[in-house]
């Protein structure tokens, strides 16, 4: 059966290109125009993945992410003209799973949407937790309002980048950030930090979870991509 592709995009221009190399992919795909339309798709039948433009007429991409990670953790690539650094990190801060900016390659983001896919072993639509920390097999619950970790009920004692870094990782269980999604998500006060300081943190995120009877190995490395949480 073809993996279903729900396509946001109120350019035609744009949308046929990618329509075309989609489907010329094996891709079913649903197009719309409008984000009211995004959703209305998304409700009626979910797909295997949704690429949203970030800026239509009754709305924004951001906005129907929003909406979608209330109750899935369907695949999300946005798609945009705009390449500032903090869209890109609002994007991620949603959820999306890969952001690409215009004018792009319909081949390139056919590439992505491929790899996303396989990444995400065949579970698009999947009902989301109430928070990512409650995952069935994670040990560790995330909690948001008073800002802590907890293991078995106790707060594990962390530095606010190890706080921040932890938090990323369990909102998005397996999902694999690069170090320079980390730098961004996490790290985007201190401008002058280098991406060891991703790999130090999480050297220090692991003894401190193996303090507390976690096996380090909950954070796994992922050679030349970067870090997730596996569960």
């Amino acid at each position: 059966m073809a993996q279903r592709i729900l396509l946001l995009e109120d350019e035609p221009a744009i949308a046929d290109t990618l329509l075309y190399a989609l489907k010329s992919e094996g891709f079913e795909v649903t197009h719309v125009q409008l984000a009211s339309e995004a959703l209305a798709a998304f409700r009626t039948q979910a797909p295997d993945l949704a690429i949203l433009d970030v800026g239509v007429p009754d709305g924004n991409g951001f906005d129907v992410c929003r909406v979608i990670r209330k109750t899935s953790e369907l695949p999300i690539v946005f798609l945009t003209a705009r390449s500032e650094e903090i869209d890109r990190v609002l994007g991620l801060e949603l959820g999306a799973d890969d952001y690409v900016s215009k004018p792009f390659s319909p081949r390139e983001v056919c590439a992505r949407v491929r790899a996303i896919l396989r990444r995400s072993a065949g579970r698009p639509a999947a009902p989301a937790q109430a928070t990512a920390a409650t995952a069935v097999g994670l040990p560790l619950q995330l909690d948001e309002a008073s800002q802590r970790i907890r293991c078995d009920g106790q707060p594990l004692a962390l530095t606010r980048y190890e706080y921040l870094l932890l938090a990323t990782l369990i909102r998005r269980p397996q999902r694999i950030f690069s170090r320079r999604e980390l730098m961004d998500l996490v790290w985007g006060d201190a401008p002058d930090s280098s991406e060891r300081t991703v790999d130090a943190h999480v050297k220090l995120v692991r003894a401190k979870l193996r303090e507390r009877g976690v096996a380090a190995e909950l954070i796994q490395t992922h050679r030349n991509m970067g870090y997730s949480i596996q569960i």
